[in-house]
């Protein structure tokens, strides 16, 4: 891990600005702690140490750095001088009663201490039980369209791959032997990795379908609670993004399982063995996989603004299904379509307009959100509410808070 960390530094790759940096850059002026989550390779070390240029830099995955912790955490903390960069914090989360001691000493000074994490449940617990009202908590995904025109549904968004696309196939292959097998491992004592790859690529053939899991388990020998705990995992990690069916009852019996999707779009195409753009285009997975494309770029716009996901989808027993519902606040909802086609047609509407009438109580704005390409307007209006807008128009009007 110190090998892949030092390479990481050695290899020159032009920094992105990240949409989130603003946020940080606030909450530094509020906060005398951040704690920054988000998966492994994500950008998180490179951008608190852009951010803070002059902050000290501390790998807590280091074992000699957390043998050094484990021998004196008291003294280790105390001879830190902040501004300070604790990476990986997860791996020693006991650190945090130390950081809170020293936060305590002097509270008014802010934006001391910069923390990263890779596990997220895990580490609110700590920061939840240690940190709170001393430090500002924020995630980071991979790169998005808005931050990168080289992110694409069959590339993806994570930063080495956008930088050497080349390298892309051993890239993730290295990414799931290094960062997500040894992340399963120090979450749960899984000794069965063959298996769990296994499991890796059977999900990614289920993106975008309800969950079941026992779908899951029968195909691989395993029980459901095994199912339930990888998934679990890989939530925390950061690896995929468990969208849940929206509850408000219109009168309507409605389905109660969550979807699924890989959080980066270039990941889930690895793990299907989909080897290059045409061959996705070709691909039975073309529109999952764009649903999956769709909802990793809103939970990105939202965490860029500092805030928690907030995603659904919608289906009723009647039939009636909605790819995304996105709460904007004030009893104001954005309907989404996302459809892996570059041609929009009038009847692809007619989902969100069905589930417009239904939901009279709220104001419904509703979008085909597309591939692009299409001949004539970006943004042409399908039926009474409901506009077509190619995904990079979308994300666009998201992150500036104009979609609703």
């Amino acid at each position: 891990m110190r090998i892949l960390k030092s390479e990481f530094k050695i290899v020159a790759m032009k920094f992105v600005p990240r949409s989130l940096g603003r946020e940080l850059m606030h909450a530094a002026r509020s906060f005398p702690a951040i704690v920054l989550t988000g998966p492994r390779r994500s950008g998180k070390t490179t951008l608190l140490r852009r951010l803070f240029p002059h902050a000290s830099y501390h790998l807590l995955e280091d074992p000699d750095m957390i043998a050094r912790f484990r021998a004196d955490p008291r003294t280790f903390v105390e001879e830190l001088r902040p501004p300070v960069i604790l990476d990986e914090i997860q791996n020693v989360p006991e650190i945090l009663n130390y950081v809170r001691t020293r936060i305590d000493l002097a509270p008014s000074r802010t934006g001391r201490w910069l923390m990263t994490g890779s596990h997220e449940s895990g580490l609110m617990r700590g920061v939840t039980e240690s940190m709170a009202g001393r430090a500002a908590v924020f995630h980071l995904l991979p790169f998005s369209m808005l931050e990168s025109p080289k992110v694409t549904l069959f590339r993806g968004g994570f930063p080495e791959v956008v930088a050497r696309p080349a390298a892309a196939r051993i890239w993730f292959r290295s990414y799931i032997q290094t960062y997500l097998e040894r992340d399963v491992r120090s979450a749960s004592p899984i000794r069965d990795l063959i298996s769990f790859r296994r499991f890796l690529a059977l999900l990614a053939s289920r993106c975008g379908g309800m969950l079941n899991k026992t779908d899951l388990a029968a195909p691989l020998g395993l029980s459901v609670p095994t199912i339930s705990e990888w998934l679990g995992i890989l939530e925390i990690t950061g690896q995929i993004i468990v969208v849940p069916p929206f509850y408000e009852n219109f009168g309507k019996r409605l389905v109660k399982s969550p979807k699924i999707y890989f959080t980066d779009s270039g990941l889930a195409c690895h793990l299907l063995g989909i080897e290059s753009a045409r061959a996705l285009d070709r691909s039975v997975m073309a529109g999952p996989l764009f649903e999956g494309f769709v909802a990793s770029e809103i939970v990105k716009a939202q965490a860029a603004r500092g805030r928690a996901a907030e995603l659904y989808y919608f289906r009723d027993q009647q039939g009636l299904e909605l790819d995304f519902i996105v709460p904007q606040g004030d009893r104001t909802l954005l309907a989404l379509e996302a459809k892996a086609a570059r041609t929009v047609r009038p009847e692809m509407a007619a989902p969100i307009a069905k589930f417009a009438s239904a939901a009279r109580s709220y104001r419904v704005t509703g979008y085909v959100v597309h591939k692009g390409g299409t001949a004539g307007a970006s943004f042409s209006a399908l039926a009474p509410g409901v506009r077509a807008l190619p995904i990079e128009d979308f994300v666009r009007r998201l992150a500036a808070g104009k979609a609703g």
